[in-house]
């Protein structure tokens, strides 16, 4: 109860002092590419599934085209800048005041994902997820999905307020010095096939 209450208050504190950067957002994405919003269904606390909001970046992919094939070939111009400085993942302090998501725990992924868990590996979904989390701090896009997994429930073991206070700390460092933010020609990373 009391991460939730320092979620919303963090949140709803963190809205309002970037709401003229939100609002400038919004009006350079709907002028250069009508899209302002990318909306996907992901798993939450639980694995219970949850509509995650970002602000759009990508154009979309050609017909026939695997939806997670080199993004960065199809990065808008705003979309270069937002994901240069993580700006696409503000609209995520929403998710958090609605209740799908904390400030800090393990990236809720995809929903195709779960059949490809291990029973060790859904155990991070037992605290909500995170706008940023362990493994964001600990290389990001740019490690192995199995090796993310092992900093998820190293965190979930370990979840304190101490701890998440040095995670944000540490997000805000890692963002300005844009380490981990592409992963080999992709703007995340390849899909989870189970393996990698």
């Amino acid at each position: 109860m009391i991460y939730r209450v320092r979620d919303i208050l963090l949140a709803t504190f963190l809205l309002i002092l970037i709401s003229p950067l939100f609002i400038l957002i919004i009006l350079a994405l709907f002028i250069s590419q009508r899209k302002v919003f990318f909306i996907q269904q992901r798993p939450g606390l639980n694995e219970k599934a949850f509509f995650l909001v970002k602000f759009s970046t990508l154009y979309d992919a050609a017909p026939g085209v695997d939806e997670a094939y080199r993004q960065q070939d199809r990065l808008t111009p705003v979309g270069k800048v937002l994901r240069r400085f993580s700006l696409d993942e503000l609209p995520q302090l929403l998710n958090v005041i609605l209740g799908d998501m904390s400030l800090v725990g393990p990236r809720p992924l995809l929903m195709e994902y779960l059949s490809l868990y291990t029973e060790e590996e859904h155990q991070r979904h037992k605290v909500m997820p995170g706008i940023t989390g362990w493994a964001q701090i600990n290389g990001r896009n740019k490690i192995p999905f199995k090796r993310r997994f092992q900093y998820d429930l190293w965190y979930v073991k370990h979840k304190s307020f101490l701890l998440d206070a040095k995670i944000i700390f540490l997000t805000v460092y890692k963002v300005f010095k844009k380490e981990g933010v592409y992963a080999d020609g992709f703007t995340t990373s390849p899909r989870f096939d189970g393996t990698n």
